[in-house]
């Protein structure tokens, strides 16, 4: 367990103004920035992360859902793949020790390759989908339930494993099944499907004994007023400034872990 640290608080600040701008999910700034920057053990970094989002996701899970744009359909056949996929990853990290150096290894790979293939989705967002929908016919629905359960697996190892996984990638994968979907409404399934996938995986983190709640606190206290800020200031500052330096960071950091 940490000493309180005003570093670890600032951190939150920026993470949370970043996320505030851009909509990114905290996981792909927060947890490479705490085993690069801060030192710590990847998995305790991760599952931190984990339980933070899972609270902070809850909420914007009870704006969505009371606003009606949460389709839970899609949210079940998510759950369907991920809540199953988590326990078995979960399992595999309890079999193997989480503090040990190959461990720590394994979930720095898995995080690179995540940073890498979520700068790819937010950069490429935009022609990925369109690649894979214009002038094609709509796939069968069994076809796009089978797909969806499948992608919930996918991100159900990431996320237990890096944190990284379910927003912009989870959400590109979502647009091009589900492409007569008003957008709002992936986000909000997708948001919502994170709930539970983030809890579950948090929650086992910490029953491996990975959990720093003195950390946890302090990116509480920076992350929800930055979020704040983030969100007010997002209009003044260009999507098309904000995409290409936020992919390239995340790509740039990404390729440090997996070297």
């Amino acid at each position: 367990m940490t000493h309180f640290d005003p570093l670890y608080s600032l951190a939150g600040v920026l993470v949370g103004l970043l996320v505030g701008m851009t909509g990114v999910g905290g996981g792909s700034l927060m947890t490479p920035l705490l085993v690069l920057v801060f030192g710590f053990h990847p998995a305790t970094a991760v599952g931190t992360d984990l339980l933070y989002a899972s609270a902070t996701k809850a909420v914007g899970t009870a704006v969505h859902g009371a606003g009606g744009t949460v389709d839970w359909k899609v949210v079940r056949r998510l759950a369907i793949g991920s809540v199953p996929a988590t326990l078995v990853t979960l399992l595999a990290l309890a079999a193997l020790g989480t503090h040990l150096e190959s461990t720590g290894r394994v979930i720095s790979l898995t995080l690179g390759v995540a940073l890498i293939a979520t700068a790819v989705a937010i950069f490429f967002r935009r022609r990925i989908v369109e690649y894979f929908t214009n002038d094609r016919p709509p796939r069968p629905e069994r076809q796009v339930a089978v797909l969806t359960i499948v992608l919930g697996a996918v991100l159900g190892v990431l996320v237990s494993l890096s944190s990284v996984g379910a927003g912009a990638l989870g959400m590109t994968v979502l647009l091009i099944l589900y492409p007569r979907l008003p957008t709002n409404r992936l986000v909000g399934s997708d948001i919502a499907h994170a709930v539970p996938l983030t809890l579950i995986a948090g929650v086992g983190h910490w029953v491996l004994g990975s959990i720093d709640f003195v950390l946890l606190g302090s990116l509480l206290l920076g992350s929800v007023p930055g979020i704040v800020v983030g969100s007010l200031v997002a209009t003044r500052v260009p999507d098309r400034v904000l995409r290409p330096v936020l992919a390239g960071t995340l790509a740039i950091v990404g390729g440090k872990l997996v070297l």
